[in-house]
């Protein structure tokens, strides 16, 4: 208890001293309040601009306080720009704590010393951040590998400042004028799951191996393997991967590695992974990407630290892949039927409107190369027009905001005059042909089949039971039946008539084919 307090106290110090109740209180319609707390408290200097001084209040309070800025800094259509613009300034500074402590967690976890489990162990690590650090080590059959430690004592930290963030966010609810469009106890309820989930260190290591099969054919990407004897929830033990950082550029050209290629080649990593996986690494900054220059991977991205993935369902893919397409075509009309009909923007919402915003947000960034344009403040621009129009942003696309965001920014390093747009296109339209085109529907069809396959051969049975009970008084149990007969039917005809199309259409082009070329054989002759 008298650590809470202690902790609670630090935090109100830390507040009044950077002026975060300033920040609250313009949210009252009079001054009042404010200044009598400016006159108690006179000795302070509250000048700097306010979300500078709510970053470094942040920074202050500790790593989880500077993660769940990074968190917010995400949510351009809920904080004002100026705040938003400093909480993405925010960085994980933090030291590594002891070669002891990680030694421990491993034996707890591992039930066995490093000395014993590996046939070496580097005591110093080589990288640290706010859940975790990173020791290099060597397996017994001479495999290379990289042991994440989660840090000791993490799970209580983590809860009892994200309580008293709870207890803060309702304040702010109060306080602020903007503080229900804020969702200030829904953004900190979102936070607390995202930071248990990264407390998880199996669940990291799940998602490595998920995105590594996704990409296990690819000449784009690599991902270490996961050597899952050596993971548990508080320690993993992953395949040590050698490369130059993405963010050094002159050694990538020294190496030989085309640059243009590889912001090309990140593009479209970025794309697959949203629409054919619905599986995306949702931390793609320079500090977790890597370029391979061995001479089996050379140029290939790799990626690291799978703490923190999206997810997108085919609902979601299908909304966005509509809305990229139209956005590309500059049909700015169906963007705006698109956020109606998907219920994102009220049914009440005059399209003509909508339209006109969007195409006012979007026309000045076409034709025209990457370093020329923001792609982060169109997005700006887009989340206000979201806020007038009362668009609600869905909570499973704020990951996938900070993604593309982490895309143009390698994106502008790598090649300044990379066209976003134009490399994203013809990789939209093929996947939207092989989705709604007859690729799609043969595809459709195989997952189709088995079920279909097995509920054939039951009809006649089920019209027979059917029949024999229409005559019988009618109970709950044959009308359910019933029902059911309905249902199969009504599958079997759409899977008839689909049939019917496919047959019907490939016969078709069979019938004009043959013809053309007796047409053409009668001319040529």
């Amino acid at each position: 208890m008298i650590l809470k307090f202690l902790r609670l106290f630090k935090i109100v110090r830390v507040a009044v001293r950077y002026g975060l109740d300033d920040i609250a209180m313009s949210g009252f319609d009079t001054p009042r309040i404010s200044k009598l707390i400016d006159t108690l408290i006179f000795w302070r200097d509250i000048s700097a601009p306010r979300g500078e001084r709510l970053r470094m209040a942040l920074e202050e309070l500790g790593p989880i306080f500077v993660k769940f800025g990074q968190v917010l800094s995400t949510r351009r259509d809920l904080l004002p720009e100026d705040m938003v613009d400093e909480l993405a300034r925010l960085q994980d500074r933090v030291p590594p704590f002891s070669t002891e402590l990680a030694i421990a967690q491993i034996e707890k976890s591992l039930k066995g010393h490093p000395d014993e489990l590996f046939a070496s162990f580097d005591r110093v690590p080589v990288a640290s951040a706010s859940i975790a650090q990173v020791h290099f080590a060597t397996l017994k059959d001479g495999k290379e590998v990289a042991v994440k430690v989660l840090r000791p004592g993490m799970k209580k930290s983590i809860d009892e400042d994200v309580a008293l963030m709870h207890i803060a966010a309702g304040l702010v609810e109060k306080l602020w004028a903007d503080g229900r469009r804020l969702k200030a106890r829904e953004v900190v309820g979102e936070f607390d799951k995202y930071l248990h989930d990264e407390l998880d260190l199996m669940r990291e290591a799940a998602n490595g191996s998920q995105l590594r099969r996704n990409f296990a054919d690819s000449h784009l990407l690599v991902v270490p393997e996961m050597y899952w004897d050596y993971c548990s929830p508080s320690v993993i033990v992953m395949e040590r991967m050698h490369g130059i950082p993405i963010s050094q550029l002159d050694r990538l050209r020294e190496a030989g590695v085309d640059l243009s290629k590889l912001s090309r080649d990140g593009v479209e990593i970025f794309f697959t992974q949203v629409f054919r996986d619905g599986f995306f690494h949702a931390d793609m900054h320079p500090g977790n990407i890597l370029v391979s220059v061995a001479p089996a991977t050379f140029g290939r991205y790799i990626a690291l630290d799978f703490g923190i993935v999206g997810t997108l369902n085919d609902f979601d893919k299908d909304y966005l892949s509509q809305n990229f397409l139209a956005f590309f075509q500059r049909d700015y009309k169906r963007v705006a039927e698109a956020h109606i009909e998907s219920g994102w923007a009220p049914k009440e919402t005059r399209v003509d409107e909508l339209e006109s915003a969007v195409r006012a947000c979007c026309e000045p960034i076409f034709d025209r190369p990457l370093k020329d344009i923001s792609f982060g403040q169109v997005l700006l621009r887009l989340f206000q027009t979201s806020r007038r129009f009362n668009v609600e942003v869905q909570p499973q696309l704020v990951l996938l905001q900070k993604t593309l965001l982490n895309v143009e920014g390698l994106g502008r390093q790598l090649d300044p005059e990379l066209d976003l747009w134009k490399t994203a296109k013809p990789y939209l339209e093929r996947w939207m042909s092989e989705q709604l085109g007859w690729r799609g529907l043969i595809q459709q069809l195989k997952i189709e089949m088995p079920r279909y396959s097995k509920l054939l051969p039951q009809l006649p049975r089920l019209a027979h039971q059917a029949l024999t009970q229409a005559v019988e008084p009618k109970t709950e149990e044959s009308n359910a039946l019933m029902w059911q007969l309905i249902a199969e039917q009504r599958q079997t005809n759409r899977f008839l008539g689909m049939l019917v199309y496919v047959g019907g259409g490939l016969a078709a082009g069979v019938l004009l084919t043959l013809l053309y070329l007796r047409f053409a054989h009668m001319i040529w002759w």
